[in-house]
């Protein structure tokens, strides 16, 4: 099952659509164009972590609670989900330049974009805590990091695990520019040159 499908079957786009208040397929539409430079940046961090490095990240950004947040029915603070991003992109530049390029893909406004990665952010750290703290037996640091690759494998149906310049689909495929199956650091350099 694709990570969409299981965020829609937990609540997850129904309330960001809720507190958007845009339609459910426009917050699918949304979300399949921002998962894949989302999960990219938590599959960077996992690497250049080790050990338990990205259960101990998911830990520190506020664990499943971040899902929690996202779900109950008042307004979301989205705080702690500029957190997350902070974590796994590092500046403003590279959010706004993957909501531009989510928006081109998606055809939803970078405005309404931008709203949305936070909240999506928070409910994909928070979704993925809770996998992984039901999933990883007691010792095991590489729960979370299989777990992580095996979404990356199956997203948007891109794929197969192993199979890295595929498994990022959508729009980390479009942003991957030097094929290394990991979009993030071409989104680093596209943010950088914005900047200049």
């Amino acid at each position: 099952m694709q990570i969409t499908d299981m965020l829609a079957q937990a609540g997850g786009l129904q309330s960001i659509a809720r507190e958007l208040e845009i339609e459910p397929h426009e917050a699918r539409s949304g979300a399949e164009a921002l998962l894949p430079a989302i999960l990219g940046g938590l599959r960077k961090q996992a690497q250049g972590g080790g050990g338990g490095g990205l259960g101990d990240l998911l830990g520190q950004l506020g664990g499943g609670e971040l899902m929690d947040q996202v779900l109950a029915p008042q307004k979301t603070d989205v705080a702690p989900g500029d957190a997350v991003l902070g974590q796994i992109f590092g500046s403003r530049d590279v959010s706004r330049t993957v909501a531009q390029s989510a928006s081109a893909q998606s055809g939803l406004s970078p405005e309404l974009l931008k709203k949305m990665l936070p909240l999506l952010a928070m409910l994909v750290t928070g979704f993925m805590s809770k996998q992984g703290a039901a999933a990883a037996a007691p010792g095991q640091g590489g729960g979370l990091g299989g777990m992580l690759g095996g979404v990356l494998g199956g997203m948007l149906g891109g794929g197969q695990p192993g199979q890295q310049g595929g498994a990022l689909g959508g729009l980390g495929a479009l942003l991957d520019a030097n094929g290394d199956g990991n979009a993030l650091d071409d989104i680093l350099r596209l943010a950088g040159k914005a900047r200049g």
